[in-house]
């Protein structure tokens, strides 16, 4: 009789081939103008399938941007169904902090986090299973309501959904983790913007082998060098417009000066005429400190005194202005960077009807894209490792 020896399957070029050409599909849910996207389609390993925003003005950029209109409500029953209805293998979510309650019965974590945005895309991961996914967050979202609303978060994940969460320890009894594992600041990643936000990502835990080891998220990256400092990003000789007003300038002096009397660091500041290591402050959605934290001297000659409309008094004499929305677009790499065609022609853009104010909160209400690409390089890398079929 007899017997046969079966030998492994060869590793051929055709094989290895398929292996780097295979990808992904995501859905982009609490989507804003589209940076958490954008990001990932930068790898060109990921294809988009579903999207889902509610605010007006995001909704109309993200259609203008992508071709793809986002309007859906994330926790309506409605669109949770349609995200049952279809295949795809990535979640995103830029969801924002909210609190959580501890009121009424509760039967798990998940219970305790109903009526927040959270929640609904944790009950979306539950109901569909995705791969991977990649959550968005403040920095504050790890301190908040005392740490007990980020531990809640990685106990839903973790425990009740069953997924492994980069940068965590299960020891059987709590969570373990470093704060240091989810914090990554834009600054580290080739923009100029001291930018720190929370990433959580998970993978399904049925497809890591129990042996497997995971490497931290990426702290930095070392391929792109777009700007030395802020100066390099910014628009020299800047509309008039955007000169803050001599009276306006003179109130924030004050308004300093009186909080560094009381022992307080509040103040404006202007972020370009350090010697070296010029960055920004964090731009915020709100706009407000985000504008007056990021001020920047531009001289121009014949400016000074010019009356502005809508200004109480005229341009102030120091040459002192607010950074313009482009230049926050720069500094989240939309403009200058993610939309940048094989031509070397930018084609990113906002609709005409956006206005500068809406502008700057839909900038600031967005992620930094090339923080997001290096995450998505990284969430790709330990994909193919479990799914070689």
């Amino acid at each position: 009789m007899r017997t046969e020896t079966l030998s492994k399957p060869k590793v051929t070029q055709t094989n290895i081939t398929k292996q780097q050409n295979k990808t992904f599909t995501f859905i982009d849910l609490c989507a804003g103008i589209g940076g958490i996207r954008r990001g990932f389609e930068l790898v060109k390993k990921f294809k988009h399938v579903l999207s889902a925003e509610i605010d007006t003005y995001a909704c109309q950029t993200y259609t203008h941007l992508f071709g793809d209109n986002p309007q859906n409500d994330v926790t309506s029953d409605d669109f949770k169904y349609k995200v049952k209805q279809i295949d795809y293998d990535i979640l995103l979510a830029g969801f924002p902090c909210q609190a959580f309650s501890i009121a009424g019965k509760r039967e798990g974590f998940l219970d305790v986090t109903r009526g927040t945005i959270f929640f609904d895309v944790a009950d979306i991961i539950k109901e569909t299973r995705p791969k991977a996914f990649l959550l968005e967050n403040v920095e504050g979202l790890i301190s908040h309501n005392k740490g007990q609303t980020f531990q809640t978060i990685l106990n839903i994940l973790i425990q009740e959904l069953d997924y492994h969460v980069i940068g965590t320890y299960d020891n059987g009894i709590s969570i373990q983790f470093d704060r240091s594992n989810f914090i990554r600041n834009a600054k580290n990643f080739g923009i100029p913007q001291n930018r720190n936000r929370t990433y959580i990502m998970g993978f399904d835990k049925k497809d890591v082998p129990s042996d497997y080891i995971f490497d931290s998220l990426p702290i930095s990256r070392n391929d792109i060098t777009m700007y030395n400092d802020l100066n390099d990003l910014l628009e020299v000789h800047a509309d008039p417009k955007f000169y803050i007003a001599e009276g306006y300038y003179e109130t924030l002096k004050k308004h300093r000066q009186k909080h560094e009397s009381k022992g307080n660091g509040f103040g404006y500041e202007i972020v370009n005429l350090k010697k070296t290591n010029n960055i920004a402050n964090v731009i915020l959605a709100t706009g407000g400190s985000g504008k007056e934290r990021n001020l920047v001297y531009d001289y121009q000659e014949n400016i000074t005194g010019i009356q502005i409309k809508g200004k109480k008094t005229p341009i102030n004499s120091e040459h002192i202005r607010h950074m313009t929305p482009k230049e926050w677009g720069k500094l989240q790499g939309f403009i200058n960077y993610a939309f940048i065609d094989e031509r070397g022609c930018d084609n990113f853009s906002f609709p005409e009807s956006i206005s500068n104010a809406q502008q700057y909160k839909l900038f600031g209400n967005s992620v930094c894209i090339p923080v997001i690409e290096s995450l998505a390089k990284y969430m790709y890398k330990h994909l193919i490792n479990f799914h070689k079929d």
